[in-house]
């Protein structure tokens, strides 16, 4: 069993998910099981270097854990050779222009989403990574997510039947910052800075959408700012101009050609009453399921209740004990770092990878059509995406 070292740019992790989910969790956790495993018995075993704007704040970050390399010219670092991957998660605006210089660098390019603000930029730096023969890759972790591994099990088992509708149901309360401290950074809530909830979240929905459910066909969407007042990381108060919240809903075409209907209410305003953060419930005709992050429960069509409408008297039936837990079938390791995993095996091995830019523009298209849904108050047609 021989290592292959396998160098990585890793920019724009001094971040929140840049640094929690790629970097510690998925990067400094590969290397502490030594690399990835290959298919012929060797392991490939990252070897990042750390680039940022902040010399100080690279440097304490790359001592932390353990990672020797680090450095603020990425020019330098591009010119590198040995190094073949580059990674970004830094901010949307610069993503398009940053994974461009990669590509014409010569490197494999990986991502968080959205690839861009806008499809034009979006279907543009997906041609490019195509026509250089790069590997490219766009995150899309929420597939990896156990509850929603759980979900496509029963999916790709046919519980469901004819599959009739998906309701998702996303958000939390994010506190305004004048009398809590505020739980997400302000630049979410101003759209100068790439901020919103459609353009957030949107990305990730379609990829949800697309593999779990249907292909999305169209889409009708009504964006809102419920918070137009927030506070800062100072303290300072600010104008909100980003929206907080989306409520839309969304045709698709099935697995099996069927009609499926999506509801998908967004918010950051919202207070939580539910099994989780995010959930989505899946019905058909011949059972339904509710999956949230970790968790998923069924019901089948045989064990369905026959409750009574009678709004005389109080509800006796407690349907949340009238689900089926669908148990761990085995252990799961963190979203990341499986597709991190996934793409170093693509690059070191030409492992089969589908989750690319491509797919990723695919995202920025449903964000745009969304917004176009909200502006002109009307729907939207979502036609195949050519990259």
């Amino acid at each position: 069993m021989a290592t292959q070292r396998l160098g990585i740019i890793m920019h724009g992790v001094t971040g929140r998910m840049g640094m929690n989910q790629h970097l510690i969790r998925s990067i400094v956790a590969i290397r502490a099981q030594g690399g990835v495993p290959l298919a012929n018995g060797d392991r490939a075993m990252p070897d990042p270097i750390l680039i940022g704007r902040n010399a100080d704040k690279i440097a304490a970050l790359a001592k932390a854990h353990g990672i020797e390399r680090w450095g603020t010219d990425l020019d330098k670092a591009l010119a590198n050779k040995d190094d073949t991957i580059f990674f970004d998660a830094g901010t949307t605006q610069m993503r398009p222009a940053l994974l461009a210089k990669a590509i014409r660098a010569g490197k494999h390019v990986y991502c968080e989403k959205p690839i861009a603000t806008n499809l034009n930029e979006a279907v543009e730096v997906a041609r490019l990574a195509q026509e250089a023969g790069v590997k490219n890759g766009a995150v899309q972790d929420k597939l990896f997510l156990p509850g929603l591994r759980k979900l496509d099990m029963l999916r790709r088992a046919d519980f469901f039947g004819r599959m009739l509708s998906v309701r998702l149901e996303f958000g939390y309360w994010v506190f305004e910052g004048d009398l809590q401290p505020i739980q997400r950074p302000s630049w979410n809530y101003r759209k100068e800075e790439g901020g919103g909830m459609i353009l957030d979240m949107m990305c990730h929905w379609r990829y949800v959408l697309d593999n779990l459910f249907g292909q999305v066909k169209s889409i009708s969407c009504l964006g809102a700012t419920h918070i137009p007042q927030r506070w800062d990381e100072a303290g300072k108060p600010y104008a909100a101009t980003a929206d907080d919240a989306a409520y839309a809903m969304a045709e698709l075409v099935g697995h099996h050609g069927e009609p499926v209907i999506a509801q998908m209410n967004m918010s950051w305003a919202t207070r939580v009453r539910r099994d989780d953060l995010v959930t989505f419930h899946v019905d058909g005709t011949h059972g339904s399921a509710v999956a949230g992050l970790q968790e998923c429960r069924a019901q089948s069509r045989v064990t369905t209740p026959r409750p009574v409408w009678n709004p005389d008297v109080k509800q006796t039936m407690n349907f949340f004990d009238q689900w089926q837990e669908v148990p761990d079938s085995q252990v799961y390791d963190n979203g990341f770092k499986i597709q991190w995993e996934h793409f170093i095996r693509h690059v070191v091995e030409n492992e089969p990878y589908r989750w690319t830019l491509a797919e990723g523009a695919k995202g920025v298209q449903l964000v745009e059509a969304a917004l176009q849904s909200w502006q002109e108050r009307r729907w939207i047609d979502v036609p195949a995406l050519a990259v």
